[in-house]
């Protein structure tokens, strides 16, 4: 069976570039690819079975850092699984070892994490001017204080607080050291 797994950061971002076009089943992500953890992601390595190929785009929407690219490889292929990268070309098989296709999708992947820690770095960077001009204010709260306040002059523990609020314990005594509550 060809098992195709296809990944976007943002719902803002459109899945249609990412054409797979033999694939029987396909795994459609939203999550950013510095996480491990994505829930399509391990799904598909739990669907997938000795024989089946493993249909990406290209290399970095399996993974956007070179450890986690080669341990999803790795897993593809302890399963009996191949894996085929449609823009890059690249193609690993369980039972072959082409050392300069390795080669190729490391230094792919190297670039691929290189790029993610740019664009967070530039990202970074306008955020601090941004701030230094007075521009940027961050994300509104989606806590609003005057609620804690009143609700802890009426009494309630923060455990009530954060229930009637609908928000952590720990977000309540955030609050309460912000706004200097005992």
């Amino acid at each position: 069976m060809i098992v195709g797994y296809v990944r976007i950061s943002s719902d803002s971002q459109s899945m249609e570039r990412q054409e797979l076009p033999d694939a029987e089943r396909i795994f459609e992500e939203t999550e950013s690819g510095a996480k491990r953890s994505r829930p399509q992601l391990q799904q598909m390595l739990d669907f997938i079975r000795e024989g089946d190929v493993v249909q990406v785009h290209e290399l970095s929407r399996l993974a956007r850092s070179l450890r986690d690219l080669q341990e999803i490889v790795e897993v593809i292929l302890k399963k009996g699984c191949s894996v085929s990268f449609l823009s890059e070309n690249l193609t690993f098989k369980p039972d072959s070892e082409d050392i300069f296709a390795t080669f190729q999708m490391q230094v792919l992947g190297a670039f691929a994490e290189m790029e993610r820690k740019l664009t967070r770095k530039r990202q970074t960077e306008g955020i601090r001017k941004a701030k230094e001009a007075g521009r940027y204010k961050g994300r509104k709260p989606t806590i609003d204080a005057d609620k804690i306040v009143d609700l802890h002059k009426k009494g309630l523990t923060a455990e009530q607080i954060a229930k009637s609020l609908g928000i952590s314990r720990a977000s309540v005594y955030r609050y309460y050291g912000v706004l200097g509550i005992n």
